[in-house]
């Protein structure tokens, strides 16, 4: 492999970089054509056509240059930044995905010891650190498909591997959303079937803890993927049609508060099974969810799915109350108080919402009138007393955000601190109504 020096750039190529910026894929797919053009050029920091295209949210660049060749795993960089990590820091979604697809290393760090996700985590951008803990090639699934030493038959038949590929690479691991989509599909949903993934599932999760570089994260979601799946296994048994009862089982609330215990008993049932006692982080998992009594915050799914999916505590989206999907906007017309993802999530959710959909509506209707009061003479008179202390102050000065076309890439500031967020999953142990859906307010 020819060394490559950081800064030695022809003309033309110079002309690539600024097009990756400004122009079209045209212009770069015409550059990219003349032979002279190296795609694994570094500029004066170490940064590659692809890094450039990764950290300025040019996706059909980023394609172009893979297609043309591009290392997704250039470690030049002077701060040892790498495509993925430039994908992770832009927010892009589309982009991580694609520099996971054409082989980006996860584990790779950088000058600070940072890996991409712990990057994109730092500067706020979730999405993509769920999208890079929660990827899963399918190639690892199709090794399973084909018979292994003295087996006739493979672990896995091929028509499986697509559905369970789209369920491990799930960034919901709600249990209703996994039993949901287990239902929806016809291949899944058969007693057989089922058997011959979760048995897959327990083998990769044992892979994961005995492999040299141990993966307890992939390893602890294989796992509770496995124990949901039994969970279908033995409503199937009873008849067809009984993964309707097993949704219906972890919705139900509890009388006093519409509280899901049966949901939470086996997500802390999931939990206590890890066959690898060990493990570190069923230790930490263990030591948050403990102490906790049935009902109370933090619940078992908030600190399954925060240790899984590296998600923080504090997210500015709502959740569905029904099968925990991220985004959802519909509240309840009656209550307004829970919010679902469509009327098929309410619809789902209804025969236990119904129970306290009322108090709802008058815990929500008291809050609303408290609101429209405005604040109290004692508080009004405070505020007069704070501002009459704070008039010669100067307002602090709002912070600014540079365009990620202008900022230099690899001059983050780590130690800038995310604004609060609202707690995740805060409303979703409040239930939903009975009435049509009502845009959210």
């Amino acid at each position: 492999m020819v060394h490559i020096k950081k800064g030695e750039l022809a003309q033309q190529e110079k002309e690539l970089l600024e097009v990756i910026g400004k122009g079209t894929v045209q212009e770069a797919g015409t550059l990219l054509a003349n032979k002279d053009v190296r795609v694994n050029c570094l500029d004066e920091n170490g940064m590659t056509p692809l890094m450039h295209a990764a950290y300025k949210g040019k996706l059909d660049m980023c394609k172009l240059l893979l297609r043309h060749g591009a290392d997704v795993n250039c470690h030049q960089h002077e701060h040892g930044y790498t495509a993925l990590m430039f994908a992770a820091l832009s927010g892009n979604k589309d982009i991580t995905w694609v520099m996971l697809e054409a082989g980006a290393e996860t584990d790779v760090v950088n000058s600070v010891g940072r890996t991409a996700a712990q990057m994109a985590a730092f500067v706020g951008q979730h999405d993509c650190v769920t999208i890079i803990n929660n990827f899963f090639p399918r190639e690892r699934l199709d090794y399973y498909t084909k018979p292994q030493g003295l087996d006739k038959e493979p672990k896995l038949p091929p028509k499986l591997t697509g559905p369970l590929h789209k369920i491990i690479t799930t960034t919901n691991l709600h249990p209703v959303k996994i039993v949901m989509l287990v239902n929806e599909n016809p291949l899944l949903a058969d007693e057989a079937a089922l058997n011959k993934c979760y048995k897959v599932l327990d083998l990769i999760c044992e892979k994961c803890m005995k492999q040299r570089d141990m993966n307890e994260v992939l390893a602890m979601k294989m796992h509770y993927i496995s124990c949901i799946f039994q969970k279908c296994i033995n409503f199937l048994k009873d008849g067809e049609n009984k993964l309707d009862m097993l949704i219906r089982s972890l919705l139900k609330g509890r009388a006093t508060d519409g509280f899901p215990t049966y949901q939470e008993k086996i997500i802390r049932e999931s939990i206590r099974k890890f066959p690898y006692c060990e493990a570190t982080l069923l230790q930490q998992l263990v030591r948050s969810i403990a102490p906790v009594e049935i009902g109370s915050e933090p619940t078992a799914f908030s600190v399954l799915h925060q240790a899984i999916t590296g998600q923080v505590g504090f997210v500015d989206v709502e959740f569905c109350t029904t099968c925990g999907e991220k985004g959802a906007s519909k509240r309840c017309s009656v209550c307004k108080m829970v919010i679902y993802c469509d009327q098929t999530c309410q619809k789902t959710h209804w025969f236990s919402h119904k129970k306290l959909c009322k108090s709802l509506k008058v815990i929500y209707e008291k809050q609303h009138s408290e609101a429209a009061r405005g604040p109290s003479e004692e508080e009004e008179d405070g505020q007069r007393d704070f501002n009459s202390n704070c008039v010669n102050e100067e307002p602090p000065r709002a912070e600014t955000r540079a365009s990620q076309d202008s900022a230099t890439p690899g001059d983050c500031a780590e130690g800038e601190k995310a604004p609060r967020r609202r707690e995740a999953g805060a409303e979703c142990a409040q239930d939903g109504p009975a009435g049509p859906l009502a845009p959210e307010e």
